[in-house]
């Protein structure tokens, strides 16, 4: 079974880059491109995963996630923020709201790809 992943970046290279590094992994891939484009990806597309960016035009990462966690919560959703943002504060704020992981960009593809690995691993555990 090839799971689905979400990325949701503002920057179309960014976008490319995963879509075709995590497609190389297997990984069904949708992107967005902004929080609201993302928030209908996650209505239309159901992925089992979301890798979210923070600072994005219309709706921001901080708002996307809060919406997946209080209106589709039918199952468990792993996020995982990847972000530049690398203050305190934003980590702890995303945690906070149930963030799964958060990585800081620039980071190395090989660890974006641990934390889904990380996060498969543990929905069996993790789905109601």
């Amino acid at each position: 079974m090839a799971y689905k992943l979400l990325v949701v970046d503002d920057e179309k290279d960014v976008l490319d880059i995963m879509r075709f590094r995590l497609a190389k992994e297997g990984y069904e891939v949708v992107t967005a491109g902004d929080g609201q484009e993302a928030l209908e990806k996650v209505k239309t597309d159901n992925p089992d995963i979301v890798l979210l960016d923070l600072m994005m035009p219309k709706l921001n990462g901080y708002q996307v996630l809060e919406e997946i966690r209080t209106k589709h919560n039918d199952k468990w959703r792993p996020v995982i923020i990847i972000s530049a943002r690398d203050e305190l504060e934003s980590v702890e704020r995303c945690y906070g709201m149930e963030a799964d992981h958060y990585l800081t960009k620039p980071c190395d593809f090989e660890h974006i790809s641990q934390g889904v690995r990380t996060m498969i691993s543990l929905m069996s555990v993790r789905i109601k």
